[in-house]
């Protein structure tokens, strides 16, 4: 029996010391190195791609719209006398003039519309742009309201317009019509009034009674009535409308080919002007200031301030804070465009 229990104790100092060689110092788990702070950890190439700018409206189909004729150029506007018809345009129509340094530019209504009313006062100043003539479309055409976020992506810059009506046609093409611009009241001037007889003097016969003449007929509209800012545009024949449908239209504003482009969480800033952080071999950032061209919300093109084989670090440099009382609403430090 104390030969079985000597042996047994020897096998188990045998297994601890076999044991304890197994787990020795060196095979202890180490604590990884942390990286240095400010070291950047994730990073971008630029690349290029064809881009396109695309918004969102949500309009309706309506009988009539109204929509603006702008003015070609600075200048002095006058109007042609003309009074509305009941009969849309088979041609555009001839409705004033811009004079700048005694050269006159016409403004025309449309084919397929109306004269709705006069903007703006007879000779006056207007610049390039600036809605002088409101026009009513005869028939069907689609109307979505633009709010101030949206109009200077808008404004001037339509490519293209696309439309698919709620549960019906589509897509299709919408042919956009005159501007964006919120309208003022349109008018319409009086028809002149009609000619009287000179006064009869003494001791000359008396002329012979002219027949009545009829009365002037009413002016078919009294202007046309102020609106917001919105975009008028037409569908093809071939598309079935009904009054009041939904419709979403897809407004393109500028198209770009080879753009060279970054996420947006890789740049700070928008309208034009931004700021990103170029990653050196060492791995520490330097701030360059870029020039900010489109962006469809995943991808902003940069038109200068880059080469295109720079490393870009993400997420992109913070923008400076307002100074005190020097705060906007709507501006926010943000990395990336809004």
């Amino acid at each position: 029996m104390d030969g079985r229990r000597l042996a047994c104790a020897g096998a188990t100092v045998l297994a601890l010391a076999l044991l304890s060689g197994c787990t020795g110092s060196k095979d202890k788990p180490e604590t990884p190195d942390l990286e240095a702070r400010g070291t950047v950890l994730t990073t971008v190439k630029p690349t290029r791609q064809d881009l396109s700018n695309q918004i969102s409206l949500a309009g309706k189909v309506t009988i009539n719209p109204v929509f603006g004729i702008v003015a070609p150029t600075d200048g002095e506007l006058r109007y042609v006398d003309r009074q509305p018809s009941k009969t849309p345009a088979t041609r555009p129509i001839w409705v004033a003039t811009v004079w700048r340094d005694g050269v006159p530019r016409r403004v025309e209504i449309p084919k397929d519309s109306l004269l709705a009313g006069r903007l703006m006062d007879d000779h006056a100043d207007v610049t390039a742009g600036m809605p002088v003539i409101s026009a009513q479309h005869a028939g069907y055409g689609i109307v979505a309201d633009i709010d101030s976020e949206q109009a200077y992506r808008v404004s001037g810059a339509v490519k293209t317009v696309r439309g698919q009506i709620k549960n019906g046609p589509g897509p299709f093409t919408c042919t956009t019509l005159g501007t964006i611009a919120a309208l003022p009241a349109g008018t319409i001037p009086a028809p002149p009034a009609p000619k009287t007889p000179a006064p009869q003097q003494s001791g000359q016969p008396a002329p012979a009674e002219a027949p009545e003449a009829p009365e002037a007929p009413p002016a078919e509209s009294g202007g046309s009535e102020p609106t917001g800012m919105r975009l008028v545009c037409v569908a093809p024949d071939t598309v079935k409308l009904i009054n009041g449908a939904a419709v979403t239209l897809e407004v393109v504003t500028a198209k770009a080919s080879k753009a060279l482009v970054l996420p947006v969480e890789a740049v700070a800033g928008v309208q034009g002007r931004g700021k990103v952080d170029v990653v050196g071999a060492d791995r520490t950032r330097r701030t360059v200031d870029v020039v900010l061209g489109l962006t469809d919300g995943k991808v902003v093109q940069i038109k200068s301030g880059l080469r295109g084989d720079e490393t870009i670090a993400v997420p992109g440099p913070d923008l400076p804070a307002a100074p005190p009382g020097g705060e906007n609403p709507g501006d926010g430090a943000s990395g990336a465009p809004r």
